[in-house]
């Protein structure tokens, strides 16, 4: 799955990593984790947050980001 820009939900949030607020900090948590489902849907960003036990507010974040993810395109700069 991706969005208008053909862009994974994992790859789009890697580039997320100058946003401000959770989403920004949820970016630079995955470009530290080797195991970071890069090429992953938002199901398996949440998995991954399950595997490492990652508290509430993270969850929260993948829903913030997923409805940016969907919502960016080309037009947005």
């Amino acid at each position: 799955m991706t969005n208008d820009n053909g862009e994974t939900f994992g790859a789009w949030l890697l580039q997320q990593k100058d946003r401000e607020g959770w989403v920004g900090d949820l970016a630079k948590a995955a470009r530290t984790d080797p195991k970071f489902p890069r090429s992953g849907d938002p199901e398996a960003v949440r998995g991954r947050l399950r595997e490492m036990m990652a508290e509430g507010d993270m969850f929260e974040a993948v829903d913030d980001a997923e409805s940016a993810w969907l919502s960016s395109s080309g037009d947005d700069a």
